[in-house]
């Protein structure tokens, strides 16, 4: 333990729908909490898979988004005010001799918590790296799988490559930033793009007013010299080989799950799953819980309002150990002046 640790009731991993209401299940029963996530925002599948997408089984909502479900559960937790740390992993939990866990993040960051909820849903989504010559060595430098701020790509050739919404609108955010690149591409391998239609003609629009430039082709290789890149190679579909100037790279190929440092744990689990059981969702560890898609249970269904019960239950578990000399109680937010108070509507 050190000095920097942060002390905290509950770390929640995870901030997806399930992460979210998560906490607020915690702060219903005065429990303050610490979410971490891998992404750089809050959603988890739900922004990063299915974000402008319907959904219709969410109680008492007819149909939303999976934007616009997010963004209702961060309203909810507020309340609660949880700490969010984004574009890190849990890399470490150990279990101290007084109970409490460990946890470590890979930035460096270190909690001491009484509950730690895993809702990791299928793992932390990762950018699927650009597999192609040369691209290994210049990441970080030259090969970019996110946008950050767009003024460190000024007076400088960016080709964006990817044919999704992220893409698409990296590349106009670049056209449009208040130190643009000295050019901008936007590379995919057809003239076809899976985006809203007003993003689309926007881009339609940039290609038509000569403020980006769109290449239909697939990248072969990034040319560099002294681990300074200077084009993109490219296989057009009429069968040549060209190459389009590039200083920078970001790369838009789609997320994938994995289930990262989790399996390393020392948990119980079935295919690549943590083992829970139904009365709190709790793990064979004391003091870790497991709710939405990373866990399994007889008659296990993976769906978000599955999710929102574990989680309900889960907190519920977790009462019993950061107030073992409190009576949790059953008590109703309708009628309840205690989760008034803690709702801050009393």
């Amino acid at each position: 333990m050190t000095a920097t640790a942060i002390h905290t009731d509950a770390v929640i991993v995870g901030a997806g729908p399930v992460g979210l209401f998560q906490a607020f299940q915690l702060g219903l029963q005065d429990i303050r909490t610490h979410i971490i996530d891998a992404l750089p925002y809050a959603g988890g599948q739900c922004v990063e898979l299915y974000a402008d997408k319907p959904i219709y089984d969410i109680p008492g909502i007819p149909v939303c988004t999976g934007r616009e479900l997010v963004a209702q559960l961060q309203t909810q937790i507020q309340p609660f005010a949880p700490t969010f740390h984004f574009n890190q992993e849990v890399s470490e939990v150990t279990r101290l001799d007084d109970g409490q866990l460990s946890v470590r993040t890979s930035a460096q960051q270190h909690f001491i918590c009484k509950v730690l909820v895993v809702a990791a849903g299928v793992g932390a989504f990762q950018a699927r790296k650009l597999a192609v010559e040369g691209a290994a060595a210049l990441e970080g430098t030259h090969v970019h799988y996110r946008l950050g701020d767009a003024s460190r790509f000024a007076d400088q050739d960016v080709v964006v490559l990817g044919g999704e919404e992220s893409a698409v609108a990296a590349a106009l955010k670049l056209t449009l930033a208040a130190k643009p690149p000295r050019s901008v591409t936007l590379m995919h391998r057809r003239d076809v793009f899976t985006v809203e239609p007003v993003l689309l003609q926007a881009m339609r629009d940039a290609v038509a007013k000569g403020q980006l430039q769109l290449q239909i082709g697939q990248h072969t290789a990034l040319l560099s010299a002294a681990n300074q890149m200077h084009a993109v190679q490219v296989a057009t579909p009429d069968g040549q080989t060209i190459e389009r100037p590039a200083q920078q790279v970001l790369a838009f190929l789609g997320l994938s799950p994995k289930l990262g440092p989790i399996a390393h744990w020392g948990l119980a689990m079935e295919r690549k799953q943590l083992v829970v059981n139904t009365e709190s969702f709790a793990t064979d560890v004391p003091g870790i819980f497991a709710v939405g898609d990373i866990n399994t249970y007889p008659g296990k269904k993976k769906l978000i309002l599955c999710g929102f019960h574990e989680a309900t239950l889960a907190a519920f578990g977790a009462a019993a150990i950061v107030h073992p000399t409190r009576k949790t109680l059953l008590q109703y937010t309708t009628t309840s002046t205690e989760l008034h108070r803690l709702l801050g509507i009393a």
